[in-house]
């Protein structure tokens, strides 16, 4: 980042939320021990920025996948690999994969940052955590107009998320270090060449000075 970060403008919390992107039980906590130890330093960053969400009281916002277990709300659009970039064959049946269905143990949040009834729920059934959910009426009734985005897949649904948010004409904050993805340089090629042009790409204590300010 440039050394004028520091003069930038801060981040006013009366207008600000914090949306937390698919920090659920099936996607964390039920799989292999290779995406759970990824994950460690990621739930520590968000769990940090929920602190601080908690202390300037901003809007807190957790968007959650909801599917129907038989995949009837799941897209089944026709595309070349599966989300593991595993060929798929385009005259087979589409895949059906196992789904995190709502109302169970996986769509829950995390332990680590558990809602509270004060919070918002977005059941999402697209990658987009905007696409027909409440989420944006959520925000315009609360004067919101700066979003700090965090979760996974940083390639899937916080893209998809922040490119609606972008299209909305909300301001963006993407936490880096509370973001994460199974492809590394997919990652990273977001956050420091895609994510710069509709957002600020910050760490979560970049974004704790930013409140203080």
């Amino acid at each position: 980042m440039p050394n004028t970060i520091n003069l930038e403008p801060g981040i006013n919390p009366s207008s600000t939320a914090v949306l937390f992107f698919d920090f659920l039980n099936g996607h964390v906590k039920d799989s292999d021990r290779v995406m759970k130890a990824r994950y460690v330093p990621v739930i520590a960053a968000a769990s940090a920025l929920l602190a601080t969400a908690r202390q300037h009281r901003l809007m807190v916002a957790y968007a959650q996948a909801n599917h129907r277990a038989d995949n009837a709300t799941t897209a089944h659009t026709l595309r070349d690999t599966n989300n593991r970039l595993q060929p798929l064959d385009l005259n087979a049946p589409p895949e059906l994969k196992p789904v995190v269905a709502g109302g169970s143990w996986q769509a829950q949040t995390i332990d680590e940052l558990a809602p509270r009834d004060e919070d918002y729920l977005i059941p999402k059934y697209r990658w987009s955590a905007f696409h027909q959910t409440y989420l944006e009426l959520a925000l315009r009734t609360r004067g919101i107009d700066t979003l700090i985005l965090a979760g996974g897949s940083t390639d899937v649904g916080v893209a998809s998320t922040a490119y609606a948010a972008r299209d909305l004409d909300f301001n963006l904050v993407i936490a880096r270090d509370a973001c994460t993805s199974n492809e590394t340089d997919n990652h990273d090629q977001f956050m420091d060449r895609i994510f710069p042009r509709m957002s600020r790409v910050r760490t979560v204590s970049d974004i704790s000075d930013l409140l203080t300010r």
